[in-house]
């Protein structure tokens, strides 16, 4: 199995907070997420967020610290608390979300620390979600004029967003992450005859300096364009417990793969794995080792589809 160990640093920024599921409590947030998987996948990670100065807050920063991930720079705000998101499970396994509003991750202070770090890190990823505020958003927006490489990992949420602030977040970004049914909704904003997946993709290159766009599928696996290729993986076969955070989980594999400048195939077939893994699993964050997400995609090369850890 590849190594995607890397000396390089990625920064995620924006919302943490506590997703409540059917089954409980967990730790959740795109941003938090990715940076869970990275840190598994034995990436150097920071997240800059906020939480309240409540118990909810506490107990965020116990995970965070119980898993290794650095809580340096996780903001406390006496004003507003952490966050809680009611997240519900329908039909087909997809999820809606009641999500809170404001929150402390909506109030993120720029600090001058942030300079050196974006200067020395591989990448900055950053949604949509995390800046619905404009507090957070002139923050974000100041950290990427120093980010190196910028990733916009869309999350599109009701009704915490608008056209508008997603097109200003597409003007400073060289990767996309972006699900088929957000694809298109972004381009017709901007052209409503645009339907076709390669319509849609070059629309978004002419438009923006985009440099990538990685479009997830569910079970038709995900798609990568550039300006010059555009590349197909397939999605592994399991038995779905819940597809929370399985994009997420997706774009880190992508990403730790990505620094080892790996070919751009086994980058696909990593990420697609690890999305699969994870959706076989209870919850964004489940336990696991790389020796568990290296087995489980062992054991879908031989043909053993169960979805199951053994």
């Amino acid at each position: 199995m590849k190594n995607t160990c890397s000396t390089q640093t990625i920064i995620c920024f924006g919302e943490i907070l506590w997703d409540v599921l059917p089954s409980g409590k967990r730790p959740g947030g795109a941003p938090m997420n990715v940076a869970y998987h990275l840190h598994k996948l034995g990436i150097n990670t920071h997240l800059i967020s906020s939480i309240g100065k409540d118990t909810a807050g506490e107990k965020l920063l116990d995970f965070l610290k119980g898993i290794g991930l650095s809580t340096v720079h996780i903001q406390g705000n006496k004003t507003y608390p952490t966050s809680e998101v009611l997240a519900r499970v329908g039909e087909n396994h997809e999820v809606t979300y009641d999500i809170v509003y404001p929150v402390a991750w909506d109030y993120i202070n720029w600090e001058p620390a942030y300079q050196a770090l974006l200067g020395s890190a591989a990448a900055l990823i950053f949604g949509s979600l995390g800046s619905r505020n404009l507090h957070s958003r002139e923050t974000l927006l100041k950290m990427l004029d120093y980010a190196q490489y910028r990733v916009f990992d869309i999350n599109i949420r009701e009704p915490h967003y608008t056209p508008e602030l997603v097109t200003e977040l597409l003007q400073h970004c060289d990767l996309v992450k972006v699900n088929a049914n957000e694809l298109n909704l972004i381009a017709q904003w901007y052209d409503h005859r645009c339907l076709i997946e390669t319509d849609c993709v070059e629309l978004l290159f002419e438009r923006f300096e985009i440099k990538e766009i990685l479009i997830t599928k569910g079970s038709q696996g995900a798609t990568y364009h550039t300006r010059s290729y555009s590349y197909d993986y397939p999605a592994y076969p399991v038995n779905v417990a819940d597809t929370v955070g399985s994009g997420d989980s997706f774009l880190a594999a992508f990403l730790a793969m990505k620094l080892t400048n790996e070919h751009v195939e086994d980058t696909l077939d990593y990420a697609v794995a690890m999305g699969a893994f994870i959706t076989s699993q209870t919850g964004a964050c489940p336990q696991y080792s790389k020796f568990d997400l290296d087995r489980f995609i062992w054991k879908r090369k031989m043909g053993m589809n169960d979805g199951q850890l053994v």
